[in-house]
């Protein structure tokens, strides 16, 4: 598993929704990577800070700039 397959399975990883083979690769890529380790340690921080954000939880603007900044990062 390389680093960018990582990232696209950190959110599955951590639902546990990943199969026993991916997440046996998954746990195998950590051993082996501390950049992906420091990742999926502020990801798990980000989601202890920010908790279950709701749509009503959110300012329409702060709403706006955070999808603004998604699809912004998605085109780069």
């Amino acid at each position: 598993m390389n680093c960018d397959e990582f990232v696209e399975l950190v959110t599955d990883f951590l639902e546990g929704a990943l199969s026993e083979e991916d997440e046996q690769r998954f746990v195998g890529h950590l051993t082996e990577c501390p950049k992906c380790e420091v990742y999926l340690d502020q990801f798990r921080q980000t989601i202890a800070t920010t908790g279950e954000l709701t749509p009503d939880g959110i300012s329409p603007d702060a709403r706006g700039q955070l999808l603004a900044a998604f699809r912004n990062w998605r085109r780069q």
